[in-house]
């Protein structure tokens, strides 16, 4: 017996595996959201005795403390791990059974110390945050990037070593943080990995370590607070959101659609669409650690949903949430495209690209300046001039339009490129080659 679990939102995967004649199974990797489990384990009549983590996760919170403290399951893991929690050591080459399935154990260390693979029954490998599917993990979250990428170099020599058709599925799919050219399949084998993977071709272990340890994909915002977390002591469900009248000075995130957003919100609030892709990991780059605040839905289910996806990524902060808030509302202009050719022309706005460094390499506006959405609030506004309005742009809308709330929240004239960006403009835009790229 074996199931799939992909959280689309976070590009994070969890598996179900065992043995549906002997009634019992094992969860590896699991989510905060445990029902889903207990729901298909409940489908196929077995009993889920343990959880296994293949390692202690940096981008989103593990449902092990809930299974733990909800239904009295162990958990294994790594003795690298250092774990903070009542936990089942398990080591390189040990086998854990579920009935008549057989898991064995791969130490497979680069992404971090502990990690290891787990293939089952030598049909199957669960590569957890090594070996993606057309890419490799990143190297840089636990240890130095060099040290980590040596590791990660030997530990894919490993897992390269399986037969072609032992098939691989990754603890993350494309929308993840944890690599940078992840595949959106779900699945692949060995076999295809070895001929088509670029982290795979790299035999060299200095070239590999000098591609590998280039890091340039964003840290996952609150990957500090995840791992202290996971690393126990145990993490159990936290409270639902609840209704309240107004924000009462905590930051309003704002988790309706752009478009709700624009005609009319609460001053200050930070617009996120819990619709969009990657809300939570959004959502942690534009929060502060440890700040309070309320979610404007236009639901109970919508602020429910809002809330479970950032208990995923370890925000907890929550105070409740608003539907027809009392506080005076303000709106937010959006440009088009087509208006974007005429405003280049003019003296009289300051044109923002929120894209990564590395995104703007590859062709930006001329005359626009650079600052990722995630580092607004970080770096502050000073360098921009205040008597002029900000229009944002990025790729095709979603970032430019969170970052123009912000600038709307320090007090500009913002307005945003929703829909569309710099993939849809006809005008020239200029390009850029870095040294050594």
């Amino acid at each position: 017996m074996f199931r799939q679990f992909v959280d689309d939102d976070l590009g994070c995967a969890s598996y179900l595996v065992g043995d549906a004649e002997a009634g019992v199974a094992v969860v590896v990797d699991p989510a905060l959201a445990i029902e889903q489990y207990m729901t298909a384990a409940a489908d196929e009549s077995v009993r889920i005795e343990r959880v296994i983590e293949t390692h202690t996760h940096a981008d989103h919170v593990s449902g092990h403390g809930r299974f733990a403290l909800e239904h009295d399951v162990p958990v294994a893991i790594s003795p690298i791990a250092e774990a903070r929690y009542a936990h089942e050591p398990i080591d390189d080459g040990a086998v854990i059974e579920a009935g008549a399935t057989r898991i064995r154990v791969l130490h497979t260390p680069g992404h971090r110390p502990e990690h290891c693979a787990l293939v089952v029954d030598e049909q199957l490998v669960l590569t957890g945050d090594s070996l993606f599917i057309g890419d490799a993990a990143r190297p840089d979250l636990a240890v130095a990037a060099r040290e980590g990428a040596e590791d990660l170099f030997h530990s894919l020599e490993r897992l390269a070593a399986l037969p072609d058709d032992v098939r691989v599925y990754p603890g993350h799919v494309a929308g993840s943080l944890c690599g940078a050219n992840m595949s959106s399949e779900r699945s692949s084998t060995i076999g295809h990995e070895r001929g088509w993977n670029a982290a795979l071709a790299v035999r060299n272990l200095q070239d590999f370590v000098l591609s590998s340890a280039s890091v340039s994909t964003p840290r996952p915002p609150t990957t500090e607070r995840v791992v202290e977390l996971n690393r126990g002591p145990w993490v159990g469900k936290p409270s639902d959101p609840t209704p309240i009248a107004d924000a009462g000075g905590a930051t309003v995130l704002d988790v309706r659609p752009f478009t709700d957003y624009t005609a009319g919100h609460v001053p200050g609030a930070i617009s996120v669409p819990v619709s969009g892709g990657s809300f939570g990991t959004k959502s942690g780059f534009v929060l502060l650690p440890d700040e309070p605040f309320a979610l404007h839905a236009r639901s109970a289910a919508e602020a429910q949903l809002a809330a479970e996806r950032l208990w995923a990524v370890g925000i907890f902060e929550c105070v409740g949430y608003v539907l027809r808030p009392r506080e005076g509302e303000e709106t937010l202009a959006t440009v088009d495209v087509a208006d974007l050719k005429r405003l280049l022309d003019s003296a009289d706005v300051q044109l923002v690209d929120v894209r990564e460094q590395g995104e703007r390499d590859s062709g930006y506006l001329p005359g626009s300046r650079n600052i990722p959405y995630r580092l607004i609030r970080k770096l502050g506004c000073g360098a921009l001039d205040r008597s002029k309005p900000v229009v944002t742009v990025c790729e095709s809308g979603p970032r430019a339009a969170i970052a123009a709330s912000l600038f709307k929240r320090e007090g500009f004239d913002a307005r945003a490129v929703a829909d569309g960006g710099i993939a849809d403009f006809s005008g020239d835009v200029v390009s850029f080659r870095r040294c050594g790229s």
